[in-house]
């Protein structure tokens, strides 16, 4: 296990070993990582081959310098602190490639025009899941929704911006926080830049892929994320409303009228 750089600004030596304490409980030896400990830290039973690999691209080609604990894991990704050459927090999405949940995923990539060629196999789909994340992302942020910037992906690994709150902790989901009718705003603010400006449709948003980060309310997760142009992209639109209503409505918070909600988000839009 690595010493916590002395000279690191005090949030980032924080962040950092809060990531090391996770990463003492999950910690198990990986010969590939092993004889590069210098640079990697190894955890769980994430690391394939080919994932190994990918990492090791984006090592050589400075994207990222370390990575140093686990942050989050899910059904079908876990998340990582990672470091770049210069020190710079990063957050490191690693996609599974023996999840079955991908399989499931395929609605939201079949009928997206800009994913037209896709081969069988869960490696595959899982790299096309990335890369699909990534471009959304990009998209997502240029067009001024406030999301991480993507910085990278290769294969089955996404780089991008670790995100904090107005204190500078690790930023948390809206369902382990208080929320007010302020935040609400912003939510549905977010999904109709998201529509108007990025022509995308988040496709899986609730209450535990919205962050209340420094920025104020930032959206996760965009993997699910389709083309306005996808034949369900209607029926995903009006799924977000519900779960962002039903959440914040069990919270006490007034919501407005799902259909009328879309009508303004959709309103002035040409397929």
């Amino acid at each position: 296990m690595e010493e916590d750089d002395p000279e690191l600004p005090e949030e980032r030596g924080k962040a950092i070993a809060r990531a090391d304490r996770r990463l003492i409980r999950n910690e198990r030896d990986s010969r590939f990582l092993v004889k590069r400990s210098e640079d990697y830290q190894v955890f769980d039973d994430v690391f394939d081959m080919p994932t190994l690999m990918a990492i090791n691209d984006l090592r050589n080609e400075r994207v990222i310098g370390k990575v140093r604990g686990s942050l989050a894991a899910g059904k079908e990704s876990k998340v990582y602190l990672a470091e770049a050459p210069d020190g710079t927090l990063l957050t490191l999405k690693i996609y599974l490639t023996v999840s079955a949940e991908f399989k499931k995923r395929m609605q939201y990539i079949v009928g997206d025009p800009r994913f037209t060629d896709i081969k069988k196999g869960s490696r595959n789909l899982m790299t096309i899941w990335a890369r699909k994340e990534f471009k959304n992302m990009h998209a997502a942020h240029s067009a001024g929704v406030t999301v991480p910037a993507a910085i990278a992906v290769k294969k089955n690994v996404l780089v991008m911006e670790y995100v904090t709150d107005a204190k500078g902790e690790l930023a948390t989901p809206l369902i382990y926080q208080e929320v007010t009718p302020e935040d609400y705003e912003q939510v549905i603010g977010q999904v109709t830049l998201l529509y108007q400006k990025a022509n995308l449709v988040h496709a899986d948003l609730s209450e535990y892929n919205i962050f209340r980060s420094e920025r104020g309310i930032t959206l996760f997760d965009f993997g699910s994320a389709v083309d306005i142009k996808h034949p369900n992209s209607k029926q995903f639109l009006v799924r977000d409303v519900l779960n962002v209503n039903r959440f914040f409505e069990k919270r006490g918070v007034e919501t407005g009228d799902t259909a009328d909600i879309v009508e303004q988000i959709t309103r002035g839009i040409t397929k």
